[in-house]
């Protein structure tokens, strides 16, 4: 019963912390905070061994210290960056490369429909100025949260959390 609770709690955070970049361009600090401490309770409750929680402890954290990086260069809202290390929490090593995988190419795709949709709307309200000015003057933003949420759900099923339900 736990088990099958945690593989829903998971899921459903990240899909709210995306509708929620996507409304706002915000990812709630409070949202955040209950996907990374919930990881702990469930971990606990379904008996993680104790190497393997430790690797998922390391892994939240390494992408804390990556997400930061990310955000001290204009990559990242700061959002982005506590989500991403949230869901390590969940992953650990090495289940969180298909989900930084899949969050990529979801970012990515999502990243395309952004621009392509930003530029059909700059062509609207900048006629007669070159595509130069247009593309400078049109800062893009990306709710990152969207492809988090993406990666999660795709990627979760190959986590620890799916295997406990077999």
């Amino acid at each position: 019963m736990l088990a099958s609770t945690s593989i829903v709690v998971f899921p459903s955070l990240m899909i709210l912390a995306g509708v929620k970049d996507a409304m706002t361009y915000r990812i709630p600090n409070w949202l955040t905070l209950a996907v990374a401490l919930l990881f702990w309770p469930f971990a606990l409750l379904n008996a993680m061994p104790g190497e393997m929680l430790l690797w998922h402890a390391v892994t939240g954290l390494a992408l804390l210290a990556l997400g930061f990086g990310l955000f001290a260069a204009g990559l990242f809202g700061g959002g982005d960056a506590k989500l991403m290390a949230a869901a390590g929490f969940w992953f650990g090593w090495p289940a969180v490369i298909k989900f930084l995988v899949y969050t990529a190419l979801a970012g990515g795709a999502l990243g395309i429909l952004i621009a392509l949709w930003t530029a059909i709307h700059m062509d609207q309200e900048m006629r007669g100025h070159s595509w130069i000015q247009r593309w400078k003057s049109k800062k893009i933003d990306v709710p990152y949260g969207i492809a988090f949420a993406v990666g999660a759900v795709i990627a979760f099923p190959d986590s620890w959390w799916w295997k406990l339900m077999s």
